[in-house]
């Protein structure tokens, strides 16, 4: 039986009943990344000599009573996002392809004191900007639902790396749909948490106010119990906030009596695939039959999310991508003359088309003139949005829509075209601005078998309503 047949919680579970070690988990991920990364290109850097090496001195801390968590010694890759001491951190960007971190982002850290095994850097779209994974500096990550199709971005490669078992689970991070979007193309679970819950010390900023790193894995479960492993409070990040309730595990339940939940009509008109529609309702009757209360409600100003999201969050890239200028660390220009001509012509060769097509937006943005008119009137509309989302919580307690307007797109359909690359993001992009949390579950397949994802959203510090429907909707799959 090979290890990576096995959700997260399962191997773990057999590591610490020693019917597997902890080498053999991480030999049989290196061997999957062998016989599958040249189709899938998942990873940027495997570090299999550090992996081996961390193998040996986790099953000697298991051996010895030392780590008696649930994911302790299980492989785990991390997005390229995510400072990792020692090891490569390129944010898949020409701008840090040298770049080796001296610490290590405070989310990783967690895990590795909980006993995981790093596997290596998942690819994704430069700088966390694309839907696609296609923007990568080290070429595109395909679906392995099929290689044909994208995995969605910008967690692409973490997501892939899970569905094609190349490890047991992976981090990625959210900063507009980043996690739950691929999810749904790559059929895997992934949860973006609210805003303040995981650690941001570490995570290469791409929109302060809207990152958040999250788990990426086979089952509810995993995604829950690795949740109660990365949330921490951290007095290294501002914006961190001190929980006492993150035993997400506790919501484990299959029991949806009585719950609320709140379908928004605006997520079901025009633009939504039938077959993700068809899909997404069925998953609501399946809840409905255990139990909950489901009912239509109107959920408004989802037309204005996409302007507000991408006019912060390309005003925030602008202002945290000035560090890469070629001085102190990352790519540095071969010829050059000055200073000002040093600056212009690494980041102009560092930078992938995306990532400066972002950074010009945010700097028109943000420039005398045009602050009001723009940046301004996004954050008002951000806080028109959140009290959206407060007034349908009120009344429910879960809301349920796509994750995706549609499915994967082929590789190469949505580069041509930024802004329909953009209005694939509709449905993600709310949670971010409100900084609740949002949770995708597979719910079924289309025509060509691509996966759909369902997406669950909840309150502010509620991601255990979230955790309890997506596990009742789990279960009853698992039943048919």
């Amino acid at each position: 039986m090979n290890s990576m047949d096995l959700t997260a919680v399962g191997l773990g579970r057999k590591i610490k009943a020693k019917e597997i070690s902890v080498e053999q988990a991480v030999k049989d991920a290196l061997e999957q990344i062998r016989q599958s990364e040249e189709v899938y290109n998942c990873y940027v850097t495997v570090d299999e000599e550090g992996a081996l090496a961390q193998a040996k001195k986790v099953q000697g801390l298991i051996g010895d009573g030392t780590l008696t968590g649930p994911l302790a010694g299980v492989p785990v890759a991390i997005k390229d996002n995510m400072c990792t001491r020692g090891l490569r951190t390129t944010c898949s960007s020409k701008i840090l392809d040298n770049f080796i971190p001296t610490y290590t982002a405070q989310a990783v850290e967690n895990l590795e004191a909980a006993g995981a095994v790093i596997l290596g850097k998942t690819n994704m779209d430069e700088f966390a900007m694309g839907s696609t994974t296609e923007t990568s500096a080290y070429g595109p990550t395909k679906n392995p639902r099929n290689p044909q199709h994208v995995p969605g971005g910008s967690s692409g490669g973490s997501c892939a790396a899970v569905a094609a078992k190349e490890c047991s689970y992976a981090l990625g991070s959210d900063t507009g749909g980043s996690i739950r979007q691929p999810s749904s193309f790559c059929g895997v679970t992934g949860i973006k948490p609210t805003y303040g819950t995981v650690s941001r010390y570490g995570l290469i900023a791409y929109g302060s106010s809207l990152d958040q790193i999250g788990p990426v894995a086979k089952d509810v479960t995993d995604c829950a119990t690795i949740l109660e492993v990365i949330s921490s409070y951290d007095k290294k990040d501002s914006t961190s906030v001190e929980r006492k309730d993150c035993k997400f595990t506790e919501a484990l339940v299959d029991d949806v009596k009585g719950m609320r939940i709140g379908i928004p009509k605006d997520y079901f008109g025009e633009g939504l695939d039938r077959e993700v529609k068809e899909a997404v309702l069925a998953a609501a009757k399946v809840l409905e039959a255990k139990g909950a209360v489901v009912e239509e409600f109107d959920l408004s100003l989802v037309d204005y999310a996409i302007p507000a999201y991408y006019t912060i969050a390309s005003a925030e890239a602008s202002s945290n991508l000035s560090r890469f200028d070629g001085v102190k660390y990352g790519y540095r220009a071969k010829e050059y003359e000055g200073l000002h001509s040093m600056y212009k012509k690494s980041r102009s060769e560092g930078f992938g088309p995306e990532v400066k097509r972002r950074i010009m937006l945010g700097s028109f943005v943000l420039s005398s003139g045009y602050y009001d008119a723009y940046y301004l009137k996004a954050l008002r509309t951000k806080a028109l949005i959140k009290k959206a989302f407060d007034k349908a919580f009120e009344k429910y307690d879960v809301i349920l829509g796509p994750a995706a307007p549609t499915t994967a797109p082929k590789l190469g359909e949505s580069l041509s075209d930024p802004l329909k690359m953009y209005l694939g993001d509709i449905y993600t992009i709310s949670v971010n601005l409100a900084g609740l949390p949002g949770m995708t579950v597979p719910c079924g397949t289309d025509s060509k078998g691509l996966p759909i994802g369902l997406q669950l959203i909840g309150d502010c510090f509620r991601e255990h309503n979230i955790i309890r429907a997506g596990y009742a909707y789990e279960c009853s799959r698992e039943a048919k």
